[in-house]
């Protein structure tokens, strides 16, 4: 019940950052360290990110477009199911003309997985690796540094969630668990970014 109320909330979110005129938002969808829970709980949370990533017309109304960041589906490791890829590739065709806040899914996503993957890809242009390099690897090069980092649910720890990307954000934490996220706490964070 949890799963389906984030992700209900999440439609809520996205809605209210897109009238903010927040320009990105990237969400922790399903993280590499999730494979390990009950097999009908991964079932459920992948049939969640199907439904997401079908809410193409009211992405459109909101000029929302979708990107996604994770092991990429043809590479060793890679578990996201047949079905959540097609969904996913069909969000982004279908959204890819939309020119107002681009909405990244991280979905089989560690930031782990990712730096050793970057890591492993700059060293093969056989120069040494210089910070720009690795930046230049990550899974979508073109996602900005992040400003903010949201954390719900009274956790003041940072997960495997875009360890590069990080530094430097304004850290806004809350103790309301994510399907309760509102439009006070979302005005609470992006407030942190006034002063800049």
């Amino acid at each position: 019940m949890g799963h389906t109320a984030g992700e209900e909330n999440l439609a809520e979110v996205v809605r209210m950052a897109a009238k903010r005129e927040v320009g990105w938002l990237t969400v922790f969808g399903f993280s590499t360290e999730n494979w390990v829970r009950p097999p009908a709980e991964v079932r459920h949370i992948l049939s969640l990110h199907k439904r997401l990533f079908g809410r193409v017309e009211e992405l459109n109304e909101n000029n929302v477009r979708v990107n996604w960041i994770g092991r990429p589906f043809d590479e060793p490791g890679s578990r996201t199911p047949a079905y959540v890829q097609r969904a996913i590739r069909q969000a982004i065709e279908d959204t890819a003309h939309n020119t107002g806040m681009v909405l990244t899914v991280a979905f089989d996503y560690g930031s782990r997985a990712e730096l050793v993957r970057a890591t492993r890809r700059a060293r093969e242009k056989g120069t040494s690796i210089t910070s720009r390099d690795i930046s230049d690897q990550l899974y979508d090069s073109s996602l900005p540094d992040v400003d903010l980092v949201i954390r719900t649910s009274g956790e003041s720890r940072i997960s495997n969630f875009l360890l590069w990307q990080i530094q430097g954000a304004h850290l806004y934490l809350t103790e309301r668990p994510w399907p309760e996220l509102d439009a006070t706490d979302l005005d609470a964070a992006l407030s942190l970014l006034d002063n800049e």
